[in-house]
């Protein structure tokens, strides 16, 4: 039995020597060639963190909630994507530019023909100002307010109309959005970011003339994106 022990201690022995290099090994690689005596310098991803840029550009996944029609007991929660563009003329002020589209299913009215989940959808595009509030190199908060306009479209096609269902129909009407952004800096140019907003929208429901000149409805909502920013390098 003298043979296996030997055996044993010497892979153990081999084994150790083995792990001990390595540790060495991996010590000398992850310290910064600078430092002249093994240690680790560390390096701060967000020192570069600067608010001077003059563009930048985020996409995030949405989900918007609407009022499919003017009196609907159920609002439709809808998913999409948020896209906004900002312009900034100084530190604290720019210029927002926002294109967002939704898409999910609503419940329709009580005394509509039998139709399950119809398909609904709203598009919004606005522009306005937007104001960076406090913030440091960790992150910042942004508020914003925009008008525009929101495209509503029930997806029906010719087996119902918008007013059997008690939908909204199909039109382009005047929206705003109000709200801001939570960003978290990851680096000197890309940024987590979150935003939260309230959705406004005026849509007609007078089914006997034309969208344009019926009786519209006022609607506010919730709607939240989260994505990505990225800051471009062209500075003011």
């Amino acid at each position: 039995m003298r043979f296996p022990v030997r055996v044993s201690a010497a892979l153990l022995a081999v084994t150790a020597l083995t792990l001990s290099a390595g540790t060495r090994a991996l010590a000398q690689s992850t310290a910064s060639p600078t430092a002249g005596n093994g240690t680790y310098i560390a390096v701060d991803p967000l020192a570069n963190v600067r608010y001077d840029n003059r563009f930048d550009l985020s996409l995030g996944m949405a989900y918007g909630r609407i009022m499919a029609g003017p009196t609907l007991d159920q609002g439709a929660n809808l998913g999409g994507l948020d896209l906004n563009g900002s312009y900034w003329f100084s530190k604290h002020w720019g210029l927002e530019g926002s294109g967002r589209g939704y898409l999910g299913t609503s419940g329709a009215a009580a005394s509509a023909p039998p139709i399950k989940g119809p398909f609904v959808s709203q598009y919004l595009f606005a522009g306005g100002a937007e104001w960076l509030g406090p913030h440091n190199k960790h992150g910042a908060l942004i508020a914003h307010a925009m008008v525009g306009g929101a495209r509503f479209d029930s997806h029906l096609g010719t087996t119902h109309t918008a007013q059997e269902v008690d939908f909204y129909p199909n039109q382009i009407a005047p929206a705003a959005i109000f709200g801001g952004h939570f960003d978290l800096n990851r680096s000197a140019h890309w940024v987590f970011r979150v935003t939260p907003d309230a959705l406004f929208t005026r849509y007609s429901f007078n089914y006997t003339t034309l969208p344009a000149t019926a009786s519209p409805r006022s609607n506010w909502n919730f709607g939240i994106s989260v994505g990505v920013e990225y800051k471009f390098k062209t500075k003011r």
